[in-house]
């Protein structure tokens, strides 16, 4: 057997030795693919989405895989006139994680983010490990001690 293949979420999560649960899935992109592969409640499964402010700044939204990112409840959660998503192409570069496998856990800069409020009520939520392919599932206490967030209803 080979060396278990680890990701930069998951080696920071070891490193801070903060349980976590790793789930693998296949290449499905969606979001409702993915929890749907893991007969998971998409309701628990979160997709991190990078944005821009029109002052340039970039902010991290966590939001339930079925639901959609209303753009102006995430302005105004953030104090933006306005966000928009960031380009495909930009990403890679900026956070270090590609399309489809994008953590908030392990950006090459942190960045402010905003988890949806509902994630507040589950017992552990699901979130990329970082590479396609990888989710992990933490409780929400156990991702504050990794990363700073808030919560708000920024979905449409």
């Amino acid at each position: 057997m080979g060396k278990e293949i680890k990701t930069n979420a998951m080696r920071i999560l070891d490193r801070l030795k903060i349980p976590y649960k790793k789930h693998f899935y296949s290449e499905s992109i969606s979001g409702c693919d993915v929890a749907a592969e893991l007969g998971e409640d998409p309701q628990r499964v979160f997709k991190t989405l990078v944005t821009t402010g029109k002052s340039g700044n970039h902010y991290v939204f966590v939001v339930p895989a079925a639901e959609h990112l209303d753009l102006k409840k995430a302005a105004a959660a953030v104090g933006e006139k306005s966000v928009e998503m960031l380009k495909s192409k930009e990403l890679l570069g900026l956070t270090g994680y590609v399309h489809g496998g994008c953590s908030p856990i392990g950006m090459k800069k942190f960045f402010r983010t905003v988890i949806h409020s509902s994630a507040y009520d589950m017992p552990t939520i699901f979130c990329s490990g970082g590479k396609i392919g990888f989710q992990i599932e933490l409780t929400l206490d156990n991702l504050a001690k990794v990363i700073k967030f808030e919560l708000n209803d920024i979905v449409a």
